[in-house]
């Protein structure tokens, strides 16, 4: 099977951002995406170009367009936010929210949206596909020439941990604390070919992997390969895909511009003739683990030897190494904002302090979450 990467310009970014929809009294999931959805058509009924739905009707999905820059992607972002807004106004008392899972809605209340390839996913998962209440924030980045694509990816893979540590945003489920920094992470890998990638040495193997999934009738067509990093052919793009939801404007312009140097760094540093460091399948996995249970706690391994941190002075030290990249891509200031994560903990460790303040009461988790996504920054720590 050929599968064509398309042209796209080298490090060029694209985010998507899957937002929650919640009534506002309640806090409860409200399935009404597809109502906003019918409201933001256009008046010959032609669909939204941005704004689309999602497995179920309780979400929206944000689709910037294509940026040289972060900061074109996240304004994007924001006047999506402020057309779905609008409409949810109009129709009723809701509100919207981002984290990786919901804190306390049940599955079995949940409506899937109605479209073939989600009835498919439904049918042939049943119920880890009906309990897929997680939200995510996916990040494209162009790479010039196919033969990059998988060898970014495998070095790409050395920072699943930071990034995940940096968005866990799911401790609890279902009303539920699971004492996960990130329980999305592992709720989502059930789905079959989610999860980590395996490694493939070139653009055939990846091909004849396609196929065999094709052949077998796991997947129709590789954009159901969902894996936590994956090559996008159809944009030309490394799409990282692991992070968990993320609920204000700043931290995903943070986390986009992470990923947007990460690429870039490699893309040079493969241009230079040199070998990315490429950790070990089960390091990789290890990792993942590590940081969707303890998030910002996490001890990471960093090489092929062994060697761990924490993944926080790992960050620390990467931020530093990437700065020249971050000037070069005009995101120097969305990088720096990493160490407001840093400083003041991660989605994931406010929402803990949240529910510790008010008794245990996941309502307030809730109305923390809709208050950061409106005002489109988080609040700092008391320190």
């Amino acid at each position: 099977m050929r599968i064509e990467f398309a042209r796209s310009e080298r490090s060029s970014v694209g985010i998507e951002w899957e937002l929650a929809i919640v009534e506002r009294g309640s806090g409860e999931l409200a399935s009404v995406g597809d109502r906003v959805l019918a409201d933001l058509a256009g008046s010959d009924g032609s669909p939204h170009p941005f704004i689309t739905s999602e497995l179920l009707t309780n979400t929206v999905e944000l689709v910037s367009g294509v940026h040289d820059r972060v900061a074109g992607a996240v304004d994007d972002l924001t006047a999506q936010v402020a057309e779905v807004r609008s409409v949810l106004d109009r129709i009723g008392e809701y509100e919207l929210i981002c984290s990786g899972s919901h804190p306390f809605s049940q599955w079995y209340d949940q409506r899937l949206t109605d479209k073939p390839r989600y009835h498919k996913l439904i049918e042939r998962t049943r119920w880890w596909g009906r309990n897929m209440m997680i939200w995510g924030i996916h990040v494209h980045v162009g790479i010039e020439e196919r033969d990059k694509a998988l060898p970014i990816l495998d070095g790409m893979l050395a920072y699943v941990p930071h990034l995940q540590a940096l968005s866990a945003s799911s401790p609890f489920w279902a009303g539920v604390e699971t004492g996960y920094a990130s329980n999305r992470a592992l709720m989502f890998q059930q789905l079959p070919t989610a999860g980590l990638p395996y490694p493939l040495p070139d653009w055939a193997s990846y091909e004849r992997y396609v196929d065999d999934l094709v052949r077998t009738g796991v997947i129709e067509d590789h954009t159901e390969v969902r894996w936590d990093i994956r090559p996008s052919p159809r944009w030309g793009t490394v799409e990282v895909r692991v992070c968990d939801g993320v609920s204000s404007a700043e931290e995903i312009g943070a986390i986009a511009a992470l990923i947007q140097c990460l690429v870039e760094w490699m893309s040079d540093r493969l241009d230079a003739g040199e070998t990315l460091t490429v950790l070990q399948p089960w390091y990789v996995r290890e990792n993942k683990w590590r940081a969707a249970r303890y998030g910002m706690d996490a001890e990471v391994i960093t090489d092929a030897a062994g060697t761990e941190r924490h993944v926080a002075d790992d960050l620390r030290d990467l931020l530093v190494t990437l700065a020249p990249y971050a000037d070069r891509l005009g995101c120097a200031e969305e990088l720096q904002r990493i160490r407001r994560t840093l400083d003041d903990g991660a989605s994931y460790q406010r929402q803990l302090r949240v529910a510790q303040e008010h008794g245990g009461e996941l309502t307030a988790v809730v109305a923390h979450l809709a208050r950061e996504l409106r005002e489109g920054t988080v609040p700092r720590a008391n320190r």
